[in-house]
């Protein structure tokens, strides 16, 4: 019986399975079928070309922050983290 129960549930979460890959590929089946004949995410026109960017860029230095947090000691004393007694 316990047979019987295990291989219905078995047959069910295949079946489910199944389900699941039907449905993705009739949601998706342009990019699984450009993907399966390897034409890759981009198309060939639109795809980032190789080599130096055509214009240099520059980045501007951001100015000296002075709301940084300052460090702050520690009042009490720190105690080891194993006694003399271990």
């Amino acid at each position: 019986m316990v047979q019987v129960a295990a291989a219905l549930l078995f047959a069910i979460a295949a079946g489910i399975g199944v389900m699941v890959i039907v449905a993705m590929i009739k949601n998706n089946e342009d990019a699984i079928l450009s993907a399966l004949l390897g034409d890759g995410a981009f198309p060939v026109g639109a795809a980032p070309q190789p080599g130096p960017a055509p214009r240099k860029m520059t980045l501007r230095h951001a100015p000296a922050r002075r709301d940084t947090p300052l460090t702050v000691r520690a009042a009490t004393r720190m105690s080891p983290a194993l006694s003399r007694a271990a």
